[in-house]
Protein backbone atom coordinates (compact mmCIF):
# COMPACT_ATOMS: atom_id res chain seq x y z
CA UNK A 1 0.00 0.00 0.00
CA UNK A 2 1.33 3.22 -0.80
CA UNK A 3 2.11 5.42 2.19
CA UNK A 4 0.05 8.61 1.17
CA UNK A 5 -2.76 6.42 0.24
CA UNK A 6 -1.89 4.86 3.97
CA UNK A 7 -2.15 7.90 5.55
CA UNK A 8 -5.28 8.92 3.67
CA UNK A 9 -6.88 5.72 5.05
CA UNK A 10 -5.40 6.91 8.18
CA UNK A 11 -6.85 10.38 8.69
CA UNK A 12 -10.27 8.62 7.58
CA UNK A 13 -10.29 6.28 10.34
CA UNK A 14 -9.87 9.46 12.68
CA UNK A 15 -12.51 11.64 11.06
CA UNK A 16 -15.06 8.50 11.42
CA UNK A 17 -14.23 8.04 15.23
CA UNK A 18 -14.17 11.51 16.35
CA UNK A 19 -17.14 12.23 14.39
CA UNK A 20 -19.40 9.91 16.30
CA UNK A 21 -17.58 10.85 19.27
CA UNK A 22 -18.56 14.36 18.83
CA UNK A 23 -22.16 13.56 17.97
CA UNK A 24 -22.38 11.29 21.11
CA UNK A 25 -20.89 13.50 23.67
CA UNK A 26 -20.75 17.01 22.45
CA UNK A 27 -17.29 18.64 21.17
CA UNK A 28 -16.19 20.31 24.21
CA UNK A 29 -16.73 17.26 26.47
CA UNK A 30 -14.70 15.27 23.90
CA UNK A 31 -11.09 15.57 24.03
CA UNK A 32 -7.96 15.33 22.12
CA UNK A 33 -6.86 11.57 24.54
CA UNK A 34 -10.26 10.58 24.25
CA UNK A 35 -10.18 10.29 19.99
CA UNK A 36 -6.39 9.16 20.57
CA UNK A 37 -7.98 5.80 23.01
CA UNK A 38 -11.06 4.91 21.15
CA UNK A 39 -9.01 4.70 17.87
CA UNK A 40 -5.59 3.04 20.31
CA UNK A 41 -3.33 5.47 19.30
CA UNK A 42 -1.11 7.84 21.17
CA UNK A 43 -1.98 11.74 21.38
CA UNK A 44 1.63 12.57 19.63
CA UNK A 45 0.29 10.50 16.60
CA UNK A 46 -2.95 11.65 16.36
CA UNK A 47 -1.20 15.55 16.20
CA UNK A 48 0.81 14.21 13.58
CA UNK A 49 -2.41 13.67 11.57
CA UNK A 50 -4.58 16.51 12.76
CA UNK A 51 -2.58 19.56 14.77
CA UNK A 52 -6.21 20.69 17.14
CA UNK A 53 -9.30 20.01 18.03
CA UNK A 54 -10.83 22.67 15.77
CA UNK A 55 -9.08 21.56 12.22
CA UNK A 56 -10.03 17.76 13.27
CA UNK A 57 -13.65 19.23 13.77
CA UNK A 58 -13.73 21.38 10.32
CA UNK A 59 -12.07 17.95 8.31
CA UNK A 60 -15.25 16.09 9.34
CA UNK A 61 -17.45 18.61 8.05
CA UNK A 62 -15.91 19.15 4.62
CA UNK A 63 -15.71 15.31 4.73
CA UNK A 64 -19.35 14.82 5.82
CA UNK A 65 -20.49 17.40 3.34
CA UNK A 66 -18.22 15.31 0.18
CA UNK A 67 -19.63 11.79 1.07
CA UNK A 68 -23.00 13.42 1.37
CA UNK A 69 -22.59 15.43 -1.84
CA UNK A 70 -21.53 12.13 -3.76
CA UNK A 71 -24.72 10.61 -2.75
CA UNK A 72 -26.99 13.63 -3.71
CA UNK A 73 -24.58 13.90 -6.96
CA UNK A 74 -25.82 10.36 -7.86
CA UNK A 75 -29.17 10.92 -7.78
CA UNK A 76 -28.73 14.68 -10.09
CA UNK A 77 -26.63 12.33 -12.72
CA UNK A 78 -30.23 10.60 -12.99
CA UNK A 79 -32.24 10.57 -16.35
CA UNK A 80 -35.69 10.94 -14.65
CA UNK A 81 -38.37 13.46 -13.84
CA UNK A 82 -37.27 16.47 -10.88
CA UNK A 83 -40.32 15.12 -8.77
CA UNK A 84 -38.62 11.51 -8.77
CA UNK A 85 -34.92 12.97 -8.26
CA UNK A 86 -36.65 14.95 -4.83
CA UNK A 87 -37.70 11.30 -3.98
CA UNK A 88 -34.62 9.44 -4.35
CA UNK A 89 -32.25 13.13 -2.85
CA UNK A 90 -35.15 12.30 0.47
CA UNK A 91 -34.42 8.94 0.19
CA UNK A 92 -30.25 8.78 -0.39
CA UNK A 93 -30.61 11.61 2.76
CA UNK A 94 -32.68 9.56 5.03
CA UNK A 95 -30.84 6.41 4.12
CA UNK A 96 -27.38 8.32 5.77
CA UNK A 97 -29.25 9.19 8.43
CA UNK A 98 -29.97 5.42 9.42
CA UNK A 99 -27.05 3.74 7.89
CA UNK A 100 -24.62 6.48 9.27
CA UNK A 101 -25.93 8.43 11.68
CA UNK A 102 -23.32 9.71 13.32
CA UNK A 103 -22.91 12.17 10.18
CA UNK A 104 -25.94 13.50 10.33
CA UNK A 105 -25.80 14.08 13.88
CA UNK A 106 -22.69 15.38 13.81
CA UNK A 107 -24.25 18.44 11.15
CA UNK A 108 -26.85 18.89 13.41
CA UNK A 109 -25.60 18.47 17.08
CA UNK A 110 -21.82 19.50 16.38
CA UNK A 111 -21.94 22.05 13.52
CA UNK A 112 -24.55 23.83 14.09
CA UNK A 113 -24.73 23.87 17.97
CA UNK A 114 -21.00 25.16 18.43
CA UNK A 115 -20.77 27.99 15.36
CA UNK A 116 -18.02 29.15 16.86
CA UNK A 117 -15.51 26.51 16.72
CA UNK A 118 -16.08 26.80 13.16
CA UNK A 119 -15.22 30.53 12.45
CA UNK A 120 -12.31 30.26 10.98
CA UNK A 121 -12.60 28.79 7.54
CA UNK A 122 -15.98 27.14 7.82
CA UNK A 123 -18.39 30.56 7.62
CA UNK A 124 -21.42 30.06 6.19
CA UNK A 125 -21.58 27.65 3.59
CA UNK A 126 -17.59 26.73 3.20
CA UNK A 127 -17.82 23.42 4.77
CA UNK A 128 -20.86 22.78 2.97
CA UNK A 129 -20.02 23.75 -0.15
CA UNK A 130 -20.40 20.57 -2.18
CA UNK A 131 -23.97 19.93 -0.77
CA UNK A 132 -25.12 23.32 -1.31
CA UNK A 133 -23.85 22.69 -5.02
CA UNK A 134 -25.51 19.61 -5.85
CA UNK A 135 -29.30 21.01 -4.21
CA UNK A 136 -28.07 24.34 -6.41
CA UNK A 137 -27.82 21.91 -9.41
CA UNK A 138 -31.16 20.58 -8.61
CA UNK A 139 -32.85 23.15 -8.29
CA UNK A 140 -31.68 24.95 -11.76
CA UNK A 141 -31.95 21.97 -13.70
CA UNK A 142 -35.71 21.62 -12.39
CA UNK A 143 -36.53 25.66 -13.23
CA UNK A 144 -34.40 24.81 -17.14
CA UNK A 145 -36.99 21.82 -17.41
CA UNK A 146 -40.16 24.13 -16.35
CA UNK A 147 -40.77 21.70 -13.72
CA UNK A 148 -40.44 23.97 -10.57
CA UNK A 149 -40.58 27.86 -10.39
CA UNK A 150 -38.34 30.32 -10.11
CA UNK A 151 -37.39 31.38 -6.68
CA UNK A 152 -34.73 32.79 -4.81
CA UNK A 153 -32.22 30.08 -3.45
CA UNK A 154 -32.28 29.99 0.32
CA UNK A 155 -36.03 29.79 0.29
CA UNK A 156 -35.94 26.83 -1.91
CA UNK A 157 -32.34 25.44 -0.09
CA UNK A 158 -34.40 25.22 2.95
CA UNK A 159 -37.17 23.97 1.55
CA UNK A 160 -35.83 21.09 0.64
CA UNK A 161 -33.61 20.95 3.39
CA UNK A 162 -35.62 22.28 6.16
CA UNK A 163 -37.93 19.18 5.90
CA UNK A 164 -35.37 16.15 5.63
CA UNK A 165 -33.23 17.68 8.80
CA UNK A 166 -36.24 17.97 10.88
CA UNK A 167 -37.48 14.48 10.07
CA UNK A 168 -34.22 13.08 10.87
CA UNK A 169 -33.77 14.97 14.38
CA UNK A 170 -37.44 14.02 14.97
CA UNK A 171 -36.25 10.48 13.83
CA UNK A 172 -33.02 10.70 16.17
CA UNK A 173 -35.35 12.19 19.01
CA UNK A 174 -37.29 8.62 19.16
CA UNK A 175 -40.66 10.54 18.31
CA UNK A 176 -41.93 9.19 14.87
CA UNK A 177 -44.50 6.85 14.82
CA UNK A 178 -43.06 5.13 12.11
CA UNK A 179 -39.56 4.12 11.26
CA UNK A 180 -37.95 6.66 9.08
CA UNK A 181 -38.19 4.96 5.66
CA UNK A 182 -41.67 5.75 6.00
CA UNK A 183 -41.76 8.70 5.29
CA UNK A 184 -39.63 9.41 2.71
CA UNK A 185 -42.59 9.22 0.06
CA UNK A 186 -45.19 11.66 1.91
CA UNK A 187 -42.04 14.19 2.56
CA UNK A 188 -40.71 13.85 -0.77
CA UNK A 189 -44.52 14.62 -1.88
CA UNK A 190 -44.28 17.70 0.41
CA UNK A 191 -41.20 19.11 -1.17
CA UNK A 192 -42.30 18.62 -4.75
CA UNK A 193 -45.55 20.29 -4.00
CA UNK A 194 -43.38 23.69 -2.75
CA UNK A 195 -41.58 24.07 -4.67
CA UNK A 196 -43.03 22.94 -8.39
CA UNK A 197 -44.56 25.41 -11.11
Amino acid sequence: MHRASLKERKKLEIIRVACKLFSEKGYYNTTIPDIAEALGMSVGNLYNYFESKEELAKEIMLTVSRWVAEKLRKVNEMNVSTKEKIYHFTKAFFETALNEPELINYFLRVFLVNREVFKEGCEGFACVGEVVTEVMVLLSDGVERGELRNQSFFPAFTTIMGPLGGMVFLHNEGVLDKPLMDYAEEVAENIWNALRS
